[in-house]
């Protein structure tokens, strides 16, 4: 493997996705399929798998985010663990940077999957929110556990059961995350512990929110003291009504997609809803700002591989996942994207390092959250077909969008 001596900081590969629109997006394609039910879009079990040519055809097509794995230092085009991958079992990879938004990339994938086609990929990585579509949907194909045993070792048991998908057998986390609270610390004055501490009237105009239904919810909700593992209709509209009361007030400043980097940053937000991941590279030029895990709770959420219908290459594609899934494999990737990574085991080859910033990630609970922490985080239930179009109408109104 490539030596983990040096960590590189870069622009997090979100401040890539849209922000405001994708909201919309969800409304329409999201609810044409899902929310209506449409029948010719699920895909019964029986009908999810093609002819794989793995055995005879050693390749893959992966598709994944911008961003989103390790480059080499000298050649960016170059990505060390997957020429590793190649050198270890002969499969190459053919690796796409095509999805740059979950809504964008559903509509282009969508119109294939529905009319029961390939789509020309084999391996993706979409947020869980997404994902919980695709399952329903039935347009993605069950892994072999059994192949995969450093998934069924290594993987996080914080990540192992989420609602949408029962023993993750559809949906393997490519990386982790939290949706929390950054703030500068310095120019506040003060500290912030509790979501309801950015309601406080010395952050009046200060405070932006996400913009995104599936990004904001969870994190409004348990700072009203909500289980968002269980959450109702009613909690939702409660939230929505505190919210907008907040809006009306011109307490919130407005409702960013990504941008909020730049805005925290240059000081013209003190206190925003944010990604952890984002928040450790904005430390590394602002030591002020932090991240808050607030004490009743935050999101943690997963960004996860799936393999598509039809996929031509499904064994080389559950080979490519228990790959990622090696703790040396794992501590690589980590030590290049900076979000919580899904396999607690690298945490302890990233503290062997001997370049000491490398060692220190080891040591940063928003790459590996400490036992305290996780007592805090919760992966929210997901919104249903049946909510989703009246509960983003809801929230799109108060958003402005």
């Amino acid at each position: 493997m490539a030596d983990l001596g040096r960590v590189p900081r870069r622009f997090s590969r979100r401040t890539l996705l849209r922000g405001a629109g994708y909201a919309v997006a969800a409304t329409g394609a999201l609810g044409a399929l899902t929310g209506c039910g449409v029948p010719a879009a699920y895909v019964k079990p029986g009908e999810r798998s093609g002819k794989d040519t793995s055995d005879r055809d050693k390749s893959l097509q992966f598709a994944n985010w911008p961003l989103y794995i390790d480059t080499d230092e000298d050649d960016k085009s170059k990505r060390p663990t997957l020429e590793e991958f190649r050198r270890r079992t002969g499969i190459s990879v053919r690796y796409t940077e095509e999805i740059n938004d979950n809504d964008e990339f559903f509509g282009k994938v969508s119109p294939a999957l529905m009319n029961h086609q390939e789509t020309g990929r084999d391996l993706i990585v979409i947020s869980d929110w997404m994902a919980a579509r695709f399952v329903r949907l039935g347009w993605v194909q069950e892994m072999d556990r059994a192949k995969q045993p450093n998934v069924a070792k290594y993987l996080d048991p914080q990540l192992r059961t989420p609602a949408f998908d029962e023993g993750r057998l559809h949906a393997v986390p490519w990386q982790s995350g939290i949706t929390g609270i950054a703030y500068n610390r310095k120019k506040l004055g003060r500290e912030i512990r509790r979501t309801a501490d950015l309601w406080r009237s010395d952050l009046k105009g200060r405070v932006t929110l996400f913009s995104g239904l599936d990004e904001s919810f969870s994190l409004l909700m348990q700072g009203e003291g909500v289980d968002v593992t269980r959450w109702t209709a009613d909690d939702f509209h409660r939230m929505c009504d505190h919210i907008d009361k907040l809006v009306k007030s011109q307490h919130i400043r407005r409702f960013t997609g990504n941008d909020y980097v730049k805005d925290l940053a240059s000081g013209d937000v003190l206190a925003c809803q944010a990604y952890s991941g984002d928040v450790v590279q904005l430390q590394a030029d602002n030591p002020d700002i932090e991240f808050v895990v607030p004490e009743e709770g935050a999101e943690l959420w997963a960004e996860s591989l799936m393999i598509p219908n039809l996929a031509r290459h499904k064994r080389n594609a559950e080979r490519l996942i228990d790959y990622y899934y090696d703790p040396e494999v794992a501590a690589e990737l980590a030590t290049w994207v900076n979000y919580v990574c899904p396999v607690p085991a690298a945490r302890d080859i990233i503290a062997s390092s001997k370049d000491e910033e490398t060692a220190a990630l080891a040591e940063d609970p928003l790459i590996f959250p400490d036992g305290q922490m996780r007592k805090r985080l919760a992966i929210a239930r997901d919104i249903t077909a049946d909510e989703r179009l009246e509960f983003a109408k809801t929230w799109n109104g108060i958003v402005g969008l």
